[in-house]
């Protein structure tokens, strides 16, 4: 059931001004954003996907799931897409203590930073500039405290939320909705979350393509974050 609204209120985006929900511009761009990744098949899929419209995205990845699929992870990479932290045990920071929280982020980044510079060792630069330095972290299920966001914040970290959810994860959401949720909801500078993940699948392989071709048509170019 979306409890949540499907785009991000204009409110919330007040209260918590440090945080990044979307991307100031006219242009037309958008910014796809995939969550809990990297995840067999799935992840690959929405590359192939991605690539079939020249579109790009940022991946926030679990570390657990960097190190069982090390291999998926080079492909995002390798494909010029961006990656971002999204702890390593997918945790939702209200149950945990600030210190706690920040080593399970940190052991994520160098994880991260470690396989991007091993992959930079065997391929050219440009495959790796979408990457260089990067600190961007979206908390599991939007929830961290105060304390954790703004340690995170003096660490160097940009925090990303989004403007639009697609809903793709809950099961009791028809592809239908899922899809109507973005395209009603997305406009020049939206910041758009999905998962690549099991649980959201089927909603993610209906309306996946169908926002990368409506969008397509209408102009739009699909981004990284990396790039604002």
């Amino acid at each position: 059931m979306q409890i949540i609204p499907a785009k991000t209120p204009g409110f919330v985006k007040t209260l918590f001004p440090n945080f990044i929900w979307n991307i100031a511009t006219k242009n037309k761009e958008l910014y796809l954003t995939f969550d809990d990744g990297p995840t067999p098949e799935i992840t690959d899929w929405v590359l192939a996907t991605l690539k079939a419209y020249n579109a790009k995205a940022t991946f926030f990845c679990i570390g657990n799931n960097i190190e069982k699929h090390p291999e998926i992870f080079q492909n995002i990479i390798t494909e010029g897409h961006t990656v971002g932290n999204h702890t390593y045990n997918h945790l939702k920071g209200w149950k945990h203590n600030t210190k706690d929280y920040l080593d399970d982020v940190i052991k994520t980044q160098k994880l991260i930073n470690s396989r991007i510079h091993n992959y930079h060792t065997e391929h050219s630069r440009s495959v790796y500039g979408n990457n260089s330095n990067l600190k961007m972290f979206r908390p599991p299920y939007g929830k961290f405290k105060t304390k954790q966001s703004k340690q995170l914040q003096n660490l160097g970290y940009n925090i990303i939320l989004w403007d639009v959810l697609s809903y793709d994860w809950d099961v009791s959401v028809t592809e239908a909705t899922c899809l109507k949720n973005v395209l009603s909801a997305a406009k020049e500078g939206s910041i758009i979350v999905f998962h690549d993940s099991v649980k959201a699948s089927r909603n993610l392989k209906y309306a996946l393509p169908k926002v990368l071709e409506y969008y397509s048509e209408s102009g739009f170019e699909f981004k990284t974050l990396s790039s604002v």
